[in-house]
């Protein structure tokens, strides 16, 4: 009992450094203030300061519980672990889409079939035409080497060089669509496939003809000096490098227009070997993921887009945007699903293959604060082609950044509606003007839109634009096929 108020009652202890049980980095504890007020003037040991049942006993107990810090939605607080949200907006966006398939089966049975997905590439069994325009792209590729080799010896002049690389290039673009567009045997899909090697075709050969052109003029610049090795790119692990005109070869050719890249090099780099782990798991990968595709197309987007056809012939405006809706969701994850075969499972399938050692193939995209970083992270081997041989030598011709951007957009507004609107023999410019349209929203995200808000701004962009370009093209080709075919019966 004498201890009991005895003198100097009341003591003061700062609060033990233990981390704090917030977690998720919150605030650091402050100091608090621990009053002896029980029995037992001594101060518990740190064994005893674990829990709160041994201050109790002891009868010490902290007066204070609160103490200096931000709730934890709050910017200030310094809190990041945001996982379980993430797994809840996992888990909801799982059972939403599953509601919406079980409803589709419902509502039309089983649409999958495998065998239809040959019909649209074939209309006869014994007529290949998409296949034997992929072959005679060899003519072209052959061409243009011949060209390379009679440059490199002085047999040709620089302009006569030039002259017979435009013509070259003119008719790879040329000569398929006006197969594509005459011929009647061709389906639009084999088309889009055929147009797509030609374009891949025609990228590849402008590099290479760029790139064999820097090289002579770097040998002409050092006249009678030897022409300088050439580098490994990117650490590349080649043993040996080869210097201009030694890579002017078959082998040389044939490896770069096989490889997952549109810009020539001498020397690329080599991985030492071929993972046959990796290449397994992304060629099952990529088996898998084109059943998906072709089965989530079949059972989900043809049904919708069918349905949308009514609203459209209608001008039911409400009808028309509750349609777009309903296909921006199936669209934009068979877009996602598309790009994770294309540049995942695919183009490493074929660097593993190549022992093709860059497969930086796309960054960060799905980070984007802005359209202009979409554009330059979705889609490298593109990217890298355009900054290359489009907009570099642009710059340096006097062209300003702006000019020389507008120009990389409406040469890819170009090529997107070179593949859609020649297989699908009609010239609407739906693609064209949604490239196009890229220029303003730009500027409009990057002056009103930052951060999470320029994110959001992007994902809306990719999830709404894309519908409605499909739904436009779709409409304008049923009307002027079926309708019209209708109305002639």
């Amino acid at each position: 009992m004498s201890d009991r108020g005895g003198a100097g009652g009341s003591r003061r202890r700062r609060a033990g450094s233990r981390p704090s049980s917030q977690g998720g980095g919150g605030p650091p504890a402050v100091e608090e203030e621990v009053r002896d007020v029980g029995a037992g003037g001594d101060a518990p040991g740190p064994d005893k300061d674990k829990g709160g049942e041994a201050n109790v006993n002891s009868g010490h107990w902290d007066l204070r519980c609160h103490r200096l810090q931000d709730s934890l939605f709050s910017s200030d607080s310094g809190f990041s672990n945001y996982r379980g949200i993430l797994n809840w907006c996992v888990v909801m966006l799982i059972l939403s889409n599953a509601r919406l398939f079980l409803e589709n089966l419902i509502k039309y049975g089983i649409l999958v079939d495998p065998i239809q997905v040959v019909s649209l590439f074939l209309k006869n069994p014994y007529s290949w035409p998409a296949l034997c325009l992929i072959i005679v792209a060899n003519v072209f590729a052959v061409a243009a080497f011949q060209v390379e080799k009679r440059l490199a010896v002085g047999a040709l002049t620089e302009q006569a060089g030039l002259l017979l690389h435009v013509a070259n290039l003119a008719t790879i673009l040329c000569f398929p669509a006006a197969v594509a567009f005459l011929l009647e045997s061709i389906t639009p899909v084999g088309s889009v496939v055929a147009l797509l090697v030609y374009t891949i075709l025609f990228l590849k050969l402008f590099s290479y003809r760029d790139v064999n052109l820097w090289c002579r003029e770097r040998r002409a610049q050092v006249k009678t000096k030897t022409a300088p090795t050439g580098k490994k790119a990117n650490g590349g692990t080649s043993q040996h490098t080869v210097s201009y005109p030694d890579n002017l070869t078959y082998r040389d050719l044939y490896y770069f227009l096989f490889a997952p890249t549109l810009c020539y090099e001498l020397n690329f780099p080599r991985s030492p070997r071929i993972r046959k782990r990796f290449l397994l798991r992304r060629l099952l990968e990529m088996l898998f993921f084109t059943q998906l595709l072709v089965g989530l197309i079949q059972q989900w987007m043809v049904p919708t887009i069918q349905n949308s056809m009514k609203p459209f012939k209608d001008m039911d405006y409400s009808r028309i945007i509750e349609r777009l809706l309903k296909l921006a969701i199936p669209n934009h994850l068979i877009w996602l699903i598309f790009f994770y075969w294309l540049f995942h499972s695919c183009l490493n399938a074929v660097a593993e293959l190549m022992q093709f050692g860059d497969r930086e193939f796309y960054r960060d995209w799905w980070n984007s604060e802005s359209v202009t970083y979409f554009w330059q992270n979705w889609n490298i081997p593109v990217h890298k082609w355009c900054f290359r041989h489009f907009y570099k030598p642009m710059l340096r011709r006097g062209s300003s950044k702006w000019v020389a951007r507008t120009g990389v957009f409406l040469a890819s507004a170009f090529f997107h509606e070179y593949l859609v609107s020649i297989p699908l023999r009609m010239f609407r410019l739906w693609a064209f003007t949604g490239m196009m349209a890229q220029i303003p929203l730009a500027w409009i995200v990057s002056r009103f839109f930052r951060g999470n808000y320029g994110n959001a701004a992007v994902w809306l962009t990719l999830i709404i634009g894309q519908p409605v370009a499909v739904l436009m093209y779709v409409h304008d080709y049923y009307v002027l096929n079926y309708e019209a075919e209708a109305a002639e019966a």
